[in-house]
């Protein structure tokens, strides 16, 4: 007995449902917003299960995993990245790349620009100039490429906190105020969370897992304290590594 597989057709409808059940539980999305999700998903086959989209002020941005995850599903010949020396200064932290994608073998590539300097980076990122510059080099570079016109979230920088609303923060555990002028633990946490863009949810179930905890709410002050600590740390030294494994909570999330 032959085993089914699904048409295109039916592996988009069903990223398609996945999507706007996952945004909907994420954001207060808006009827023009899921309009904008369903176009980008049916021409660039984005997932944000898989952490390729993120909604930010109200816009959609793709990340550096969605583009590469698109420039894999498409065959890319690869991508050249080197240094743009006259705008490279590594005693002030200031970095710029260009990187080239090659869609084929032998074609003509689609070159892009990325800079990074302490100013336009987040202060939990500062140090990695290099890193985020390169970054947003092949962002742009695959943007052009396959002919994306939203932003990269890489490329935004550091936005004001104010600015930055993100899903279900308010539902973080109450804390009393400690009275001794340090910012309340939930308050750091929530900062955290702005500064690096992420998904509120999604950090409280890594928090219950690395405190070993049913959920947030029953961790101990230390362990949160522990927790805290451990993500700034992971969100400056591979912010890509932390939204995988952040994302990896919104995949169990869908096969449940």
């Amino acid at each position: 007995m032959s085993r089914h597989r699904p048409s295109p057709g039916g592996r988009l409808a069903t990223l398609i449902r996945g999507n706007n059940r996952l945004a909907k539980r994420y954001w207060n999305i808006t009827t023009k917003q899921m309009a904008t999700l369903r176009t980008l998903t049916s021409r660039l086959q984005l997932s944000i299960a898989a952490g390729d989209l993120q909604l930010i002020e109200g816009r959609w941005y793709v990340t550096h995993a969605g583009l590469l995850h698109l420039a894999m599903s498409n065959g890319c010949s690869g991508i050249e990245v080197q240094p743009v020396r006259a705008f490279c200064n590594a005693d002030t932290g200031r970095w710029a790349f260009k990187a080239t994608v090659y869609k084929l073998r032998g074609h003509k590539g689609f070159a892009g620009f990325g800079d990074a300097n302490p100013s336009n980076v987040s202060p939990l990122v500062r140090g990695a100039e290099m890193r985020v510059a390169e970054t947003r080099a092949v962002n742009r570079a695959l943007r052009k490429a396959y002919g994306i016109g939203i932003c990269s979230v890489e490329e935004i920088g550091s936005l004001p906190a104010r600015n930055q609303p993100e899903p279900n923060v308010r539902k973080l555990p109450p804390e009393p105020a400690n009275g001794n002028g340090e910012p309340k633990l939930r308050d750091q946490l929530c900062l955290l969370i702005r500064q690096n863009r992420l998904d509120a949810s999604l950090v409280k179930q890594y928090a219950a897992e690395f405190c070993g905890t049913k959920d947030l709410r029953r961790a101990s002050r230390e362990q949160v304290t522990t927790f805290i600590k451990h993500i700034a740390e992971f969100a400056a030294r591979d912010r890509e590594g932390l939204l995988t494994k952040l994302n990896s909570f919104a995949q169990q999330a869908g096969a449940a």
